[in-house]
């Protein structure tokens, strides 16, 4: 089930945030301080209005993490490690799709995450999304896998209608990238199978 944040999230934000794991593609693992979750939420809950924003996903009753949809179409998710692998990022993020599309209209969703990031990488796909490029962004305090890139996955409005979505060839870098049905995806001699 997904809901709208509420100042009543804080605590399991700051938690969610707090995992290493969880942040080991975003901050190299480090914590977001609680002032900060507190700062930033106002903008967050601001973003309803609109019809965009980030929805708290729960599980029997528990916060498990969130999906969201930015202005643009931008997909993104982040989910506790406890329920990793279960499908529940692909389920949402179906949904998140499915919403952009048929009650905001958006034309074009798409996300992106760390190439060396297989397990965001499958979501990505199977969620109906596909490999639309790599590129290389300069960071001041650059993380572990940085050198491979980040990853562009996408979908039209038109392409999902059509049942295009998940069909995902392209070329990145100099090598060809395959995500299969399977999830299993095949990039620059980087192979492996997200959960």
């Amino acid at each position: 089930m997904l809901r709208r944040l509420t100042w009543a999230d804080v605590d399991s934000l700051v938690e969610l945030d707090g995992d290493p794991e969880v942040m080991r593609f975003l901050t190299n693992g480090k914590p977001t301080p609680r002032e900060t979750v507190v700062e930033v939420l106002p903008r967050l809950l601001g973003e309803y209005d609109s019809g965009f924003g980030r929805w708290a996903a729960i599980e029997g009753g528990v916060f498990v993490g969130w999906l969201g949809l930015r202005a643009g179409g931008e997909l993104g998710y982040r989910l506790r490690r406890a329920v990793w692998g279960r499908g529940l990022a692909t389920e949402g993020s179906r949904g998140v799709v499915a919403y952009a599309f048929g009650e905001l209209g958006v034309p074009r969703v798409w996300g992106q995450t760390m190439a060396v990031n297989v397990a965001s990488r499958r979501v990505l796909a199977k969620a109906g999304l596909r490999y639309v490029r790599t590129f290389h962004e300069v960071f001041d305090d650059p993380i572990d896998g940085t050198e491979f890139g980040e990853v562009e996955y996408a979908v039209t409005r038109d392409e999902w209608r059509s049942g295009l979505r998940g069909q995902s060839w392209g070329v990145c870098g100099g090598g060809v990238e395959q995500v299969g049905a399977d999830g299993v995806v095949q990039a620059d001699g980087v192979e492996g199978v997200g959960g």
